[in-house]
């Protein structure tokens, strides 16, 4: 059930995207009108929330039992009394699925309206307030404790500080008021807290804002199978190549009981900071972050502390989480970024994987992923990679819930089963209310919580001699 518009993408860049999922072998196996159909049911869902919010259990610190009872607990409270379930997912083990009940319909508009920017208004439509930096406008006479309407500023063209928006703009449902206008918009003392809280949304959906924050980490499914199919042992030496916010990485850690060493980089010193944050936060005490460009990992040992730059062969297990033109989040109305933008992460995923063979040791494993659907990201560069290295063999994957990858880079039948594609435009867009969630099976809804997730893309390879 689509209640928005499908995704805004630049003329160029929609038509670079259509090339990909209307290749030559798309074609010959689905033919036109299929493949024009899904890639628009796929430009649909990138504008709409995933079926399930997600999270992981810290398992260093908690069980996945202890976890999911406190968050029942939670979510009784936040949603006054609507028993909604929490599945623990079969496959990937420490991870809890609530699903998202929307897009929820007889919402009464308010007159007082509050309009949010772009990214603001995504985060709200998977559960969160709305927090002061993210709002443009509000309402001439707005006081706190006035129940609003929030919108969501697609196009980015509201200006800050407007007291009222004639531009396109999306409802996201309504909320009250924290703070009067003035207070908002002051310039003398700009503020950072909650600025509305959200008490009917479109799509309802728990917000983790300070809850259980060192048991549990907001997660999309896919980003925790990847820690999963890297298959991290104790006492191993681990690099996390591209690793903020540290997601993967405290994940890798606690699925190695925090014993070995994480070695965590990433090029922006706030980024690694986050990172660093994170890490304390859960308790996990065997990662360490650095700032440094991970396309000069490689290199003669500078000093005796453990950072970069590595000597060859270093690395037990290495994750490339690559930096893409990220086509996958979702929620995402409005997608900027220009063809050339687009274009230029091949090059420098390439770059990256290039050192990360280098660091691995013979019978090492090598895991690449990104959250972007393009062809040109994805399965081409696993056929580069087998071609320009061939110490690399890919490798089945285990667990394995996504889908197969995408025919279109000439790879054969049984390497594009080897990798995980995850496509939400393999189903029909659907809303979910209440009474389908209580009436619908446990493995109908682990089903659809492995495909309305997130666009993602994992491949596993395994080093079998030195380069």
């Amino acid at each position: 059930m689509s209640v928005f518009p499908k995704i805004s993408l630049r003329p160029e860049v929609e038509d670079y995207l259509r090339a990909s999922f209307k290749n030559e072998e798309i074609l010959t196996v689905l033919g036109a009108q299929e493949a024009e159909r899904k890639f628009e049911t796929l430009l649909n869902y990138l504008s709409h929330p995933p079926a399930f919010t997600t999270v992981r259990v810290n398992t260093h610190l908690a069980s996945v039992k202890h976890v999911k009872d406190l968050l029942l607990e939670e979510i009784n409270k936040q949603f006054k009394g609507l028993s909604v379930p929490i599945l623990q997912h079969p496959d990937v083990w420490d991870m809890l699925l609530i699903p998202v009940i929307g897009p929820r319909k007889n919402i009464n508009k308010q007159p007082s309206e509050v309009i949010v920017g772009a990214h603001c208004g995504n985060a709200v439509l998977r559960g969160a307030h709305v927090y002061v930096p993210g709002i443009m406008s509000a309402s001439k006479f707005m006081k706190a404790g006035d129940v609003v309407s929030v919108y969501s500023d697609i196009e980015g063209k509201c200006k800050k500080g407007a007291k009222e928006f004639d531009g396109k703009k999306v409802f996201l449902g309504n909320g009250i008021s924290e703070l009067s206008r003035n207070e908002m918009f002051s310039l003398s003392s700009p503020l950072k807290g909650i600025g509305i809280r959200m008490t009917e949304p479109v799509y309802l959906s728990p917000s983790f804002d300070n809850v259980l924050s060192s048991a549990l980490f907001l997660q999309n499914l896919p980003s925790a199978v990847v820690s999963h199919v890297l298959n991290p042992q104790p006492g191993e030496k681990i690099l996390d190549m591209c690793a903020a916010p540290g997601g993967k990485t405290t994940h890798i850690a606690a699925l190695m009981h925090d014993q070995g060493e994480v070695i965590a980089l990433d090029k922006i010193p706030n980024k690694v900071e986050k990172i660093k944050q994170n890490a304390a936060l859960l308790h996990l005490n065997c990662i360490r972050a650095f700032c440094y460009n991970g396309t000069k990992a490689l290199g003669k040992v500078e000093n005796g502390q453990g950072g970069p730059p590595f000597s060859p062969e270093s690395f037990d297990r290495i994750l490339l989480d690559a930096p893409c033109s990220g086509m996958g989040q979702r929620p995402n109305m409005a997608y900027t970024w220009t063809l050339k933008e687009v274009t230029s992460y091949q090059p420098l995923q390439r770059k990256l994987f290039t050192v990360a063979v280098q660091l691995l040791k013979p019978g090492g494993v090598l895991v690449y992923s990104t959250c972007t659907v393009t062809l040109a990201e994805n399965e081409e560069q696993v056929a580069w990679a087998l071609k320009a290295f061939p110490c690399l063999q890919l490798q089945p994957q285990a667990p394995h819930v996504g889908g197969l990858g995408m025919v279109g880079a000439g790879l054969s039948l049984d390497q594009l089963k080897q990798l995980q594609r995850f496509d939400p435009s393999i189903i029909p867009l659907k809303g979910t209310d209440i009474t389908s969630v209580r009436n619908a099976s446990r493995e109908d809804m682990i089903w659809l919580a492995n495909k309305d997730c997130i666009g993602f893309f994992i491949a596993k390879f395994v080093k079998c001699e030195s380069v």
